[in-house]
C-alpha cells in the first residue's frame, strides 16, 4: 500500500504542469487588452442609458409606452419568428437531403446550399425589389408588371434567404455526426422510421436548432438594410430614422434599450433550454459510418424540386438580377468611382481586422491559462459587442463619442474601433481554439531555458497560432467589407463605402447604378464562401483518412 501511495500516476505526472500557469496571476500587460475591451463595450451603453434618462420622468412612460414603440415590438418580434419558421423549414429538409439519402452531386448542392452567405441581405432585398415594377426585371424581359415586393412579407423573403446557412451548416454537421447506432436500437424496439426521426433524431438536434436559431434571430433583431429597402418598420429602421431626423434622440435611445433587452432575452433563453442537458453517446467504442438511403422515385423528384426552387431563389435570382443589370442595361458608374467605393471600404476592414485580432490574442490567452474571475468576464464581454444590434451599438458610440471624446465623432479611428468591437468574438473563436491545442509544456520548458513569460510565448505559442490568427483575420475583414448600420452612423463625411453605396442607390431606385456595387460585394464575399468549405473539405478528407487507418488496423488485428 504504501509502495502504491508514493507511484506516481500519469495524471499526477501531468497535472502540475497543466495547472502551473493557472496557479499563477495574469501578468499586467495580458490582462490590459481584456479590461480595455469590457470597458470599451459597457461605457457606450452606460452612455446610451443615461441619455435615455434624459427625459423627464413624468414623460418618460408615455415615451416608452406610446402605441408605436408597442407596433415596433409586434413587428421586430414576428418578423423574427417568421424568419425562424422558413429559415428551419428550409434548412432541416436540405440537410436530410444531402446528408441522409444518395441524392446526386450532393458536393455541389452542399457549396451552393452555402453561397447566400456571400449575399448580404441588403443586396438579397435589392434582387427582389429590382423584379418588379414598371421597369423592373420581369417587365423588361416577360412583359409582366407586378408590384415590387415590400413590407412584412417582402424582409421575411430577403432576409430568410439569406439567413437559412447559418442553421444548415449546424444541422448538416450535427446529423452527420449522430451514432447511427441511436436510430438502430430504437428501430429495434418497433419504431418506425417515421417515429424514429421525431423521437430521436430531432431530439438530438436540438443543440444544433438553438445555436443557428440564435444566430438567425440575432441577425435579424439587428438588421437594417433589408428591413429598410422593404419599408418595414421594426426597431432597427426606426432608431435610423428617429435618430437620423433628429426628431427625437431620447426616444432612439430608449428604442436601442428595448432592442438590447430583446436581444439579452433571446441569448438568455437559448443558453436556459440547454442547461443540465446531455446529447452525447454513452456506450464505449466508435461510432459507424451511416449508410446512406436510396431515395425511391416520387420521393426523389419531390426532392429535386425542392432543391431547385431553394438553390434558384437564394443563388439564382441574385445572380441573375445582378447580370442583367450589368450587361442589358450596364449602368454609368465610372471604374474610378467603384474602385474608390472598393478602396474605401478595405481603408476601414483591414486596419479593424488587425486590430480585433491583437486584442483577441491577449484576451484568450488570459482565458486560456489564467483562469479567473476577470479573465473569464473580460472574455465575456468581448462576445457583447456581436450580441449587442449593429445599430444600436453604433448609436451608443455616437453618444459617447459626442460626450466624452467630440474628436472622435464621425471619425475613421471610431469606424475602425466599432468594427473591431462589433466583430471581436470572430476573431476570438479561431484563436481560441488553436491556443487550447497549443501544450502548455512548451512555455514550461522555455521558462525552464530562462526565458520569460513575454519571452516564452512569442518563441513557442505564437508560431502556432498563425492559422488561427489568419482565418479570425479573414473573417472580421470580409464581414466588416459588407456591414452597413454600423457604417452609416459612425462613417465620416463622405465616406461611402461599397455598402452604402448599394443601399443609397437601391432605396432611390437607382437599380442599374446600385449593380457594380452588389456585384462586387458578392464576388469579395464568395471568397469567405470559397475558404469556409475548402477549410471543412480539408477536415473531411482527413476523418476518411483516419477512419481508412482505422479500419485497416482492425483488420489485421
Amino acid at each position: 500500500m504504501a509502495d502504491q501511495a508514493l507511484t506516481p500516476t500519469p495524471e499526477a505526472a501531468t497535472e502540475p504542469i497543466a495547472v502551473r500557469l493557472n496557479e499563477r496571476r495574469a501578468p499586467w500587460y495580458v490582462l490590459l487588452p481584456g479590461i480595455v475591451v469590457a470597458v470599451a463595450m459597457l461605457v457606450p451603453l452606460g452612455y446610451l442609458a443615461v441619455r435615455g434618462l434624459e427625459a423627464d420622468p413624468a414623460a418618460l412612460a408615455g415615451l416608452v409606452f406610446r402605441a408605436r414603440t408597442f407596433t415596433l415590438l409586434v413587428n421586430t418580434v414576428s418578423l423574427t419568428a417568421g424568419v425562424l419558421i422558413v429559415t428551419t423549414a428550409i434548412a432541416l429538409p436540405l440537410a436530410v437531403i444531402l446528408e441522409r439519402t444518395t441524392f446526386p452531386a450532393r458536393r455541389i448542392v452542399t457549396v451552393l446550399a452555402v453561397f447566400p452567405l456571400a449575399v448580404p441581405g441588403y443586396v438579397m432585398a435589392y434582387s427582389l425589389i429590382s423584379l418588379g415594377g414598371n421597369y423592373g426585371f420581369l417587365a423588361r424581359v416577360f412583359g409582366l408588371s407586378v408590384a415590387r415586393p415590400s413590407g412584412f412579407f417582402g424582409a421575411l423573403a430577403a432576409l430568410s434567404l439569406y439567413t437559412f446557412p447559418y442553421l444548415f451548416l449546424n444541422l448538416r454537421s450535427a446529423l452527420s455526426g449522430l451514432d447511427p447506432g441511436i436510430e438502430e436500437s430504437a428501430m429495434s424496439l418497433g419504431y418506425s422510421p417515421r417515429e424514429v426521426f421525431f423521437r430521436v433524431v430531432l431530439p438530438h438536434l436540438r443543440p444544433a436548432f438553438l445555436s443557428g436559431w440564435l444566430v438567425i434571430g440575432l441577425y435579424v433583431l439587428g438588421d437594417f438594410g433589408a428591413v429598410a429597402l422593404m419599408r418595414f418598420e421594426v426597431f432597427s429602421y426606426a432608431i435610423f430614422t428617429q435618430y437620423s431626423a433628429a426628431f427625437d434622440r431620447v426616444y432612439a435611445a430608449w428604442l436601442s434599450i428595448i432592442l438590447l433587452s430583446l436581444t439579452g432575452a433571446f441569448v438568455v433563453i437559448e443558453a436556459r433550454v440547454l442547461r443540465n442537458r446531455r446529447f452525447s453517446r454513452l456506450g464505449s467504442g466508435v461510432a459507424r459510418r451511416r449508410r446512406l438511403s436510396v431515395m425511391r422515385p416520387v420521393p426523389y423528384a419531390a426532392s429535386g424540386l425542392f432543391v431547385v426552387t431553394v438553390v434558384g431563389f437564394s443563388v439564382g435570382l441574385p445572380v441573375v438580377i445582378l447580370s442583367y443589370w450589368l450587361t442589358i442595361a450596364p449602368p454609368a458608374v465610372r471604374a474610378a468611382d467603384l474602385l474608390g467605393a472598393f478602396l474605401r471600404s478595405a481603408g476601414a476592414s483591414a486596419p479593424a481586422a488587425l486590430l480585433a485580432a491583437l486584442l483577441a490574442v491577449p484576451i484568450a490567452y488570459a482565458g486560456a491559462r489564467y483562469t479567473s474571475r476577470l479573465t473569464r468576464t473580460c472574455e465575456r464581454a468581448a462576445y457583447l459587442g456581436y450580441a449587442m444590434p449593429p445599430l444600436a451599438f453604433a448609436l451608443a458610440l455616437v453618444f459617447f463619442s459626442l460626450r466624452a471624446a467630440p474628436i472622435l465623432y464621425q471619425t475613421l479611428p471610431l469606424l475602425i474601433g466599432a468594427y473591431a468591437l462589433s466583430f471581436l468574438v470572430l476573431a476570438l473563436g479561431p484563436i481560441r481554439a488553436a491556443l487550447l491545442q497549443a501544450p502548455v509544456r512548451l512555455e514550461e520548458a522555455a521558462r525552464s531555458l530562462g526565458c520569460t513569460a513575454f519571452g516564452a510565448f512569442t518563441r513557442t505559442i505564437v508560431p502556432l497560432l498563425g492559422k488561427g490568427i489568419r482565418s479570425g483575420v479573414i473573417l472580421v475583414f470580409v464581414i466588416s467589407m459588407k456591414e452597413l448600420p454600423i457604417t452609416f452612423l459612425l462613417a465620416p463625411a463622405g465616406y461611402t463605402t461599397l455598402a452604402v453605396n448599394v443601399f443609397s442607390r437601391t432605396s432611390e431606385g437607382m437599380l442599374a447604378e446600385a449593380a457594380p456595387y452588389a456585384a462586387t460585394i458578392v464576388l469579395f464575399s464568395s471568397l469567405f464562401v470559397v475558404l469556409l468549405l475548402h477549410k471543412e473539405g480539408r477536415v473531411d478528407e482527413g476523418k476518411t483518412i483516419t477512419r481508412r487507418k482505422n479500419s485497416s488496423e482492425g483488420h489485421r488485428v
